[in-house]
C-alpha cells in the first residue's frame, strides 16, 4: 500500500504543481529555519531557500527512501546549498579557531545558569562559529536531528559528528568565556 509520502514523491516526479505546493507547505518552514540559522540576512536566506527547492524539484528522481526520510534528504540539500552559498559569498572570513589548550578543566556548558545574559552570550558565540559548525549545532540542538541523520546530511559518519559536537561545545564554552565581562 502506498503511503502519503510515496504518493507525494510520485506526484513530484510527475511535476504536479499541487505536489510541489504540498511539499513546500509540509517542509518549507523547516528548511527556511535551517538556512536562516546559518545565513542571517533575510534576502540571502530566501535566495538559498528558492535554490533548495528548485534543486529538490529537479533532483526528486534521485531521492531514495531507503537511504533517508524525505525531511532528512531535504535537510541535506539545504545544508549543502547553504554552505556553498557562504563559501561563495564570504571567502575571506576568519573564524576563531580551536586552540589546543588543556581542555580537562572545562565545565559542562549545561552547568551555566540559563538566563537572558547566558542566552545572549550563547547567541554571540554561535555567530563566531564557521557555518559548518553552526549548522551541526543547529541541527542537533534546535532541530533535534539524530546523529545518524546529521551524518547523512553532512556526508559523514555518526561517530565523527559526535566528536565534532563535543569539540564545538568546548569551543563555544571558550568563546563565551572571552565574551563575559
Amino acid at each position: 500500500m502506498a503511503t502519503v509520502t510515496n504518493i507525494l514523491i510520485d506526484d513530484l516526479r510527475h511535476n504536479k504543481r499541487t505536489a510541489q505546493e504540498r511539499l513546500l507547505s509540509l517542509y518549507g518552514e523547516m528548511v527556511f529555519r535551517q538556512i536562516a540559522r546559518i545565513v542571517t540576512r533575510q534576502e540571502d536566506a530566501e535566495e538559498i531557500y528558492q535554490d533548495v527547492f528548485v534543486k529538490v524539484f529537479r533532483k526528486i528522481d534521485t531521492y531514495d527512501e531507503n537511504q533517508a526520510t524525505l525531511a532528512t534528504w531535504l535537510s541535506r540539500i539545504a545544508h549543502n546549498e547553504t554552505l556553498n552559498f557562504v563559501r561563495k559569498k564570504k571567502p575571506g572570513i576568519v573564524y576563531l579557531e580551536d586552540s589546543h589548550e588543556d581542555l580537562e578543566n572545562i565545565e559542562d556548558t549545561s552547568a551555566l545558569q540559563h538566563n537572558k545574559q547566558t542566552t545572549l552570550l550563547l547567541e554571540q558565540a554561535l555567530e563566531q562559529l564557521p557555518p559548518y559548525e553552526k549548522s551541526i549545532i543547529s541541527m542537533f540542538y534546535y532541530d533535534n536531528i539524530e546523529l545518524k541523520e546529521i551524518a547523512y546530511i553532512t556526508d559523514s559518519i555518526p561517530t565523527t559528528i559526535g566528536s565534532q559536537l563535543c569539540r564545538i561545545r568546548r569551543k563555544l564554552y571558550r568563546i563565551i568565556k572571552t565574551l563575559q565581562p
